[in-house]
């Protein structure tokens, strides 16, 4: 029989890869999604994997609706993608960032525990735990936490309840460090997005300049196709282990959008993007590296995706949109 996994945030860009990781390797798959009727699919559409994923409704911040999808569902395997993904925005609704990134997983782990005991957990780590830390070390499993935010604040203890259920309870659940990781399906609000439509709607004409916030910010990108595979890696482990996923190189956002001119054919990009600083966040954090060589001694894991292939990657998907789709999402009751 295939293993069954569920996945939380299935419509999102790591739930969508990880969908068709999962069906390439012909597990059952069970999507948890919001009771509001109207799901997004588009991602999933845009991978061709909708109609494998079986849809059940639920939300981390429900907490009968969390033990009653694992046991309905009654999984192998269980992904905890979902969260309130915007750093910034938990600034905004600390309440709910620490909801969902936090007493989440904790509701999760504890339905896990009492229905199904003999299930692999995956909890989506951040980067974001580790604070400051300048470009002049990478860090690892080891670095200190340093939260700057209240989503890194959530997702530290997110983390540590993942430490404590393993050896408190002798649960099989790790943690996936994960850096920064974008797609052709990473949302618009997301500056390596915003980045990527905007010069292909220059490329075709449509527009001369676009704003950004900063150039400045450096941040270690990589493929979400590649982070999906390490993720599944940690499950498929004889012990559980938690591991960072990262390229180990950071880039700056200067570095993204001449990358993704150059890809279009040009060269001199000054003139095109305009600097306007946004309101700051009350703290904004220097990143370093990831180091990612427990993952790749232990999972064998590297990135396939460099960082030029993956700004051309994300640059020639929305070229695509733009000349052929006439909306980017699609939304399906």
């Amino acid at each position: 029989m295939p293993p069954t996994a569920l996945i939380t945030g299935v419509t999102g860009q790591d739930g969508a890869y990880l969908s068709r990781l999962l069906a390439e390797k012909d597990y059952r798959i069970f999507g948890l999604v919001p009771r509001s009727g109207r799901y997004p699919f588009g991602n999933l559409d845009y991978l061709g994997v909708t109609d494998r994923v079986e849809f059940i409704e639920g939300d981390l911040t429900d907490e009968a609706s969390l033990f009653r999808a694992v046991g309905v569902v009654r999984p192998d395997e269980v992904y905890n993608l979902a969260a309130l993904s915007s750093v910034g925005g938990s600034w905004d609704r600390p309440r709910l960032a620490t909801e969902v990134n936090a007493l989440g997983p904790l509701t999760l782990l504890e339905a896990v525990r009492q229905l199904a005991p003999n299930a692999r957990f995956f909890q989506a780590s951040s980067s974001t735990m580790f604070g400051d830390g300048g470009d002049e070390a990478a860090q690892s499993e080891q670095t200190p936490p340093h939260p700057r935010s209240p989503y890194a604040v959530a997702k530290l203890h997110a983390h540590g309840l993942v430490s404590l259920y393993r050896e408190t309870h002798g649960l099989f659940c790790v943690s996936g460090i994960l850096f920064n990781h974008e797609s052709p399906i990473r949302g618009p609000e997301f500056v390596t997005r915003k980045i990527a439509i905007n010069v292909a709607r220059i490329k075709l004409g449509l527009v001369d300049r676009f704003e950004l916030a900063n150039l400045d910010g450096r941040r270690d990108w990589g493929f979400a196709g590649d982070y999906v595979r390490g993720v599944n890696r940690m499950l498929q482990q004889d012990t559980p282990n938690d591991y960072v996923l990262a390229t180990g190189k950071t880039h700056s956002v200067a570095d993204f959008v001449d990358a993704a001119f150059r890809h279009v054919g040009i060269a001199d990009w000054r003139d095109r993007v305009q600097v306007a600083p946004a309101d700051s966040r009350p703290i904004d954090r220097v990143v370093a590296p990831g180091d990612p060589r427990h993952a790749q001694s232990e999972l064998g894991w590297r990135p396939s995706v460099g960082f030029d292939g993956l700004v051309a990657m994300m640059v020639d998907a929305d070229i695509e949109r733009l000349e052929h789709e006439p909306a980017v999402a699609v939304v399906r009751r």
